[in-house]
């Protein structure tokens, strides 16, 4: 079959190449997302009991971690092979997931703003369940505790907030020496102390209150992340505006190479 071009339109490289570049970046992430949670698992034994998913009472870190390389695996490959190959169904794919994902996040940015108490709860929630789990999972046990350190806090309203967790619980009916106790997380370090001294919480909440302000955060992390948020509050719009910009970018680039494309396409009579 002959075909003749009486268009003189073409697919523009820089376009072309551009997308590829913006996209490698994402696929290379993702692949690395992906390494990590894999190895997450295998060092948790997951990967070799896959049943031990379903014995994980809280929430797993590593899922968060494999959901996120696995999207961004898939509209990376997709964007690349798709620029690369000039194939308007995997443009038109990429383009629809990131126009997807921009508008669900602009859904939960306008909800969270609009019910902000309801968020308040299900946060609260979700981290007085996520402490009733605390030594089950060693990867949600360093995300709670980085949590702690960071905001200076413990518990989600206070430390009697681990009376949740059986190991901590004052119970007189509890054999765990962190009886009556909280995480080394929620102690305020000393620095003259090089080494973490992780039995600093040990008995803390059997002593006078008076000694918990001396020796261990008493402010919960809800009210610490309420406060942070106010005084950061530049710091979260500018990287939720630079999320935003990349998006828009990402679905410029592709809604512009989908119409080179169209536009040769049509040029090319059989």
């Amino acid at each position: 079959m002959h075909y003749y071009r009486y268009s003189s339109a073409e697919v523009s490289c820089w376009y072309k190449y551009l997308l590829f570049s913006y996209n490698i970046i994402f696929w290379l992430a993702g692949v690395a997302f992906l390494g990590v949670g894999l190895w997450a698992w295998s060092e948790k034994g997951i990967l070799s009991d896959i049943s031990k998913m379903t014995r994980l009472n809280g929430f797993d870190p590593v899922v968060l971690v494999l959901l996120v390389g696995g999207v961004m695996f898939i509209l990376g490959f997709a964007g690349c092979i798709g620029a690369l190959r000039e194939n308007i169904c995997l443009l038109r794919f990429f383009c629809g997931t990131i126009v997807l994902i921009f508008i669900l996040e602009l859904v939960v940015a306008v909800l969270a703003f609009l019910f902000q108490d309801w968020v308040r709860d299900q946060v609260e929630t979700f981290f007085k369940n996520n402490i009733k789990s605390y030594r089950d999972d060693i990867d949600l046990q360093n995300l709670i505790d980085s949590l702690q350190k960071m905001n200076l806090c413990c518990g989600a309203q206070g430390p009697n907030d681990w009376d949740l967790n059986i190991y901590f619980n004052c119970s007189s009916d509890s054999k765990s020496r962190e009886r009556c106790g909280v995480p080394f997380s929620c102690c305020i370090p000393d620095p003259a102390q090089k080494v973490v001294n992780t039995q600093c919480g040990y008995d803390i909440r059997t002593m006078p209150r008076s000694v918990w302000d001396e020796r261990i955060f008493t402010k919960g992390c809800i009210p610490a992340l309420e406060a942070w948020l106010p005084r950061n509050i530049y710091i979260v719009a500018g990287v939720f505006v630079a999320i935003s910009l990349l998006q828009i970018f990402g679905i410029f680039l592709a809604r512009t190479l989908i119409s080179d494309i169209e536009v040769v396409k049509a040029g090319y009579h059989f």
